[in-house]
């Protein structure tokens, strides 16, 4: 039997039609105004524009040379400090430092202290459960520094012993190392790396396991008492931006400001200056 337009089955027909045309228009736009409302949200919880309506942006670091250390004058430079102030100023905003214990440093990104850490934290899977990384911004590793009078003719398993003393900074992934290669000798923590470099020259640790230039601009200082005993460089790691974690716009920021100067090359040369010529030491106290 063929329908009409106007007969009454038609009709009824026409009607369901349209119902489930309503139903399915309204499924499939229904949830987008949430997930909508859920962007926005997000987009304005993001360090980003807490950073842009403050005109600050507040940055995390602790102080270790080159990365970030204080002049004669008791002003903050190196590595970090350019990198910071680069990245305040391609930003349009003004840049806050805020020198944090090694130890504390990641709670404190965590409980909103600041926006984010830039300070030589090297990426690990540990340190990613409780933040999120950016694409590295520089590339390290950790060398042995070594007391040369006390440990004349040892081979890397002799630093594996009881007998044996390490130091290194505290919560830095020199420990880690230190712990991770030679987990049978002593490990002697501080707060800075000076101190594990002043136990070695005392005589108070065989060695201290620390991230370069500071090994080798130790060793060019004091060559008669220290020695670099292996040219080995141990856990080579790269070193990130941190940001607290759900704020995917502060990373695709971060992610293209990091390119952009790696395509620049201008990373590459603040680098070249802090960690492979000396002309900044005569600014800070040796």
């Amino acid at each position: 039997m063929q329908l009409t337009p106007g007969s009454n089955r038609g009709r009824r027909i026409g009607r369901r039609l349209a119902m489930v045309l309503v139903v399915t228009v309204l499924a499939g736009t229904v949830p987008a105004v949430p997930a909508q409302n859920a962007r926005q949200e997000l987009s304005a919880e993001s360090a980003i524009e807490t950073i842009k309506r403050r005109g600050v942006i507040k940055i995390g670091l602790s102080l270790f040379m080159p990365w970030s250390m204080r002049d004669r004058n008791g002003e903050l430079i190196g590595f970090e400090i350019d990198v910071g102030r680069k990245l305040a100023e391609d930003m349009g905003v003004e840049v806050e430092f805020v020198p944090t214990s090694w130890d504390g440093i990641i709670p404190a990104l965590v409980s909103g202290k600041f926006d984010t850490i830039i300070s030589g934290l090297s990426i690990t899977p540990q340190r990613n459960l409780t933040i999120n990384f950016t694409e590295p911004y520089a590339f390290s590793g950790s060398t042995l520094l070594a007391n040369r009078q006390l440990t004349e003719g040892f081979t890397i398993e002799d630093f594996n012993s009881p007998d044996v003393t390490i130091a290194a900074r505290r919560a830095s992934t020199s420990a880690v190392a230190a712990a991770s290669h030679f987990p049978r000798a002593e490990l002697l923590l501080f707060d800075d790396d000076g101190a594990t470099v002043q136990e070695v020259l005392n005589g108070n640790a065989h060695a201290t396991m620390n991230k370069e230039p500071t090994p080798s601009r130790e060793l060019r200082r004091y060559p008669e008492t220290l020695h670099i005993p292996f040219d080995v460089i141990f856990d080579q790691t790269g070193e990130a931006f941190a940001v607290r974690k759900g704020d995917p716009d502060a990373l695709n920021f971060f992610n293209h400001w990091i390119a952009n100067q790696w395509r620049t090359g201008w990373l590459e040369e603040r680098q070249d200056y802090w960690f492979t010529t000396e002309e900044w030491a005569d600014q800070v106290v040796q």
